[in-house]
């Protein structure tokens, strides 16, 4: 295979097209060259490798994919190492919610002190995270510990958010009693109001669940939202109460 072809198509895959592919990528080459060149690919290999319209790889195309990412996603990372420049570049994966909150005063400070310091941001999902470290597509990531850590990885904890029921403002509730019924049949609790919860395979929807669990409190979400601010949200419009943390700071 021509390593030339290989890296057009790991460019047109990344880019998911290769109109996309010819505008990102780090040198200039027409259009017509692109599909030329993937077209030889394809008669060599004997396999389509992806579908024009809408764009979408095909099984071969998956697999090629997969062998040629790792090498053809690190050159610009080689090429800064061997110029001195990659240890100035922090990659840094964290939630939404981290990033616009924790992470602004953090990296003001490292920047402060290294004005030549690079970050690269990205927004994911929890479940993500690991995969990522072991890909070493990102050096850092933030995130709430709701599972088995993956060898090779290391952990430091930040710190301890306390988890919290919301409740409108309007209800006069003095504590978590107000809010449970207690079945005097199994001695477990249930919740008076409906749930505004995040989705069960969220790493911290199934932690706040299982932690009121052991609490002898069974609780199951009436209504599923993607965030915690679509729980506050919904909270205060009257859908019940909800699940939340108490963000330090």
């Amino acid at each position: 295979m021509n390593i030339h072809h290989l890296e057009l198509f790991y460019f047109v895959a990344k880019y998911e097209g290769i109109t996309a592919a010819v505008r990102r990528m780090p040198y200039g080459i027409q259009q017509p060259a692109v599909s030329g060149q993937i077209l030889q690919l394809e008669k060599e290999l004997g396999v389509k490798l992806f579908n024009r319209r809408p764009f979408a790889l095909t099984p071969a195309g998956d697999e090629l994919y997969d062998f040629v990412y790792p090498f053809f996603s690190q050159v610009g990372e080689v090429e800064a190492r061997l110029k001195g420049e990659e240890g100035s570049h922090l990659r840094i994966a964290a939630s939404g919610s981290a990033l616009r909150i924790h992470l602004p005063d953090i990296l003001a400070e490292v920047r402060a002190k290294r004005p030549s310091a690079r970050f690269s941001l990205r927004e994911v999902e929890p479940a993500e995270l690991q995969g990522l470290l072991k890909t070493q597509q990102v050096d850092l990531a933030i995130s709430i510990i709701g599972e088995r850590i993956t060898e090779g990885l290391q952990t430091v904890e930040l710190l301890k958010i306390p988890l919290v029921l919301l409740v409108p403002e309007q209800w006069k509730v003095r504590g978590l009693s107000d809010l449970m019924v207690k079945n005097e049949d199994t001695g477990r609790k249930a919740p008076r109001y409906p749930l505004v919860g995040l989705p069960t395979g969220n790493v911290l929807g199934r932690i706040f669940l299982d932690s009121f669990e052991e609490r002898g409190v069974d609780l199951v979400p009436n209504m599923e939202v993607d965030s915690l601010d679509l729980v506050g949200d919904y909270v205060s419009w009257g859908f019940g109460m909800g699940m939340g943390v108490e963000i330090p700071g």
